[in-house]
């Protein structure tokens, strides 16, 4: 299965398919492809008659099979987009018009937040005779180095820090991740390539003081009365600080620790590539382990199970911020 990294190189080598499906859960990838695809393969004097879009839930599929079977205006190629063809009534027509395309049409097809039955014989034909691309949602742990990447390819940086603060804040949405850091990189002065925790929180609203990130460094520390102010600062901004994200955050960071005390190997390199984490945040995570056994990690992975248990209304009617509060105070005593 083509990669996201392979098929954008290829597109940005000049070398385009007749069909491309792209489907899957996250929408980011679908959209780049598609958008590039629009925006590349003709020209402007071109694109007004030769570049058709359709929606799903407007169009038929016999009327875009009939559109990519129409000879371009004055150009070697036409492009077809069919955006939100999961919305489409029925795929019927591309079997036939999988075995015998147009040579000069490239037809994107945006398969969005879900997938085709991959045992069909349909898919299996559109694997066969054009670009299958499963767009896949990132694992959250993943999303900073995906922000490490995005920013590279434009020519600046992130620290560690304010990937992680941004992660925390947006989830795994990576259009509003992308979306945010352009509007970051608009707001850097001209020498400047590096955005900071301090831009974010100018900028976005996230506070670099009271946060996921901080509380499970106040845990570490075991400093009560900083954990007591973040938590004081989430139940006044509730609609900013969920506990569903916290609780995943905290359970994200103790399941790390937990491996940290399962690896043999304690070096620097070795730690981050087994632990999937960027190595500046190593050092952290050794002075956790220190902190916390593995009998204590397990003990607090454990109670994050049940507090997530409680925070969905099972048994208990205790406000996010108190059930925070009783959590936190576990977890340090």
């Amino acid at each position: 299965m083509i990669t996201f990294s392979q098929l954008i190189g290829e597109l940005r080598a000049g070398k385009y398919q007749t069909v491309y499906f792209l489907m899957g859960e996250e929408p980011y990838f679908i959209d780049e492809i598609s958008d590039y695809i629009a925006d590349h393969v003709l020209s402007d004097e071109e694109k007004p008659f030769n570049l058709q879009i359709f929606y799903g839930r407007d169009a038929a599929m016999d009327t875009i099979i009939a559109a990519a079977r129409r000879f371009p205006v004055m150009s070697r190629n036409q492009v077809v987009v069919v955006k939100e063809a999961q919305q489409l009534a029925k795929l019927d027509g591309l079997e036939h018009y999988l075995n015998s395309p147009a040579p000069s049409t490239i037809l994107v097809l945006c398969y969005k937040h879900k997938k085709l039955d991959k045992r069909s014989k349909l898919t299996r034909l559109i694997a066969e005779k054009s670009v299958l691309f499963e767009s896949d949602r990132l694992h959250e742990e993943k999303i900073p180095g995906w922000t490490d990447s995005y920013l590279e390819s434009r020519g600046y940086q992130i620290e560690p820090k304010a990937a992680w603060l941004l992660t925390d804040f947006l989830g795994s949405d990576l259009g509003k991740i992308a979306n945010e850091l352009d509007k970051l990189i608009l707001l850097l002065p001209e020498d400047q390539k590096l955005i900071t925790s301090g831009l974010i929180e100018q900028n976005i609203g996230i506070s670099k003081d009271y946060n996921n990130f901080e509380l499970a460094k106040a845990l570490t520390n075991k400093d009560i009365l900083k954990a007591n102010r973040i938590i004081g600062y989430f139940a006044k901004n509730p609609g900013s600080n969920p506990l569903v994200l916290t609780l995943s955050y905290l359970f994200y960071f103790f399941s790390k620790i937990l491996l940290y005390h399962g690896i043999i190997d304690k070096s620097r390199e070795h730690l981050a590539k087994e632990m999937g984490v960027n190595p500046y945040f190593i050092a952290e995570y050794r002075q956790a382990s220190k902190v916390f056994s593995l009998m204590k990690t397990r003990e607090i992975i454990s109670l994050l199970r049940e507090y997530d248990v409680k925070s969905k209304g099972a048994g208990s009617i205790t406000s996010d911020g108190e059930l925070l509060k009783e959590l936190v105070f576990k977890i340090i005593h």
